[in-house]
């Protein structure tokens, strides 16, 4: 006998699609957080590792102090975007773990769904043996018994 399909196990299927979507999204914006706060920082050596010239002069001295303030904003920047990243790799992950529960969810209606087919199927199981042997006895006891008359 078919046992019937699952309702909704397209709804399953696509369930999957989208968390496995969402992990490749959340390592994705992981990564891409990760190299963000990398430059950042490579960034950041750079700026510390400015020296001035050996013998500056005044217009060589102010153009060191534009061209130091111009990295120190850049890399202020660089660290503001690392920033901006992690806190969206974080709702990128957080997106991926709310389609991983929804997924969950499904899986477990799923495997009710099986267990209460399984549960049915023993239970006709049952009955038919029951059926059996039932008949079996009252077959068996009809031949044996003595109908009275008075």
């Amino acid at each position: 006998m078919k046992q019937p399909a699952f309702r909704l196990e397209p709804v399953l299927r696509l369930r999957r699609t989208e968390e496995r979507t969402a992990a490749l999204a959340a390592a994705q914006a992981a990564q891409e957080a990760a190299e963000a706060a990398e430059r950042a920082e490579r960034d950041a050596v750079a700026l510390t590792s400015r020296a001035l010239p050996a013998h500056p002069s005044g217009g060589a001295f102010i153009a060191a102090m534009v061209a130091s303030a111009a990295a120190a904003a850049d890399v202020s920047a660089a660290r503001a975007l690392a920033l901006a990243q992690a806190e969206q790799a974080e709702l990128v992950r957080a997106r991926w773990t709310a389609a991983a529960q929804r997924t969950k969810a499904l899986e477990r209606l799923r495997e009710r769904h099986v267990s209460a087919l399984q549960t049915a199927a023993d239970a006709a199981e049952a009955r038919a043996i029951d059926d059996l042997v039932t008949g079996a006895h009252s077959t068996r006891t009809k031949k044996k018994e003595e109908t009275w008359t008075d």
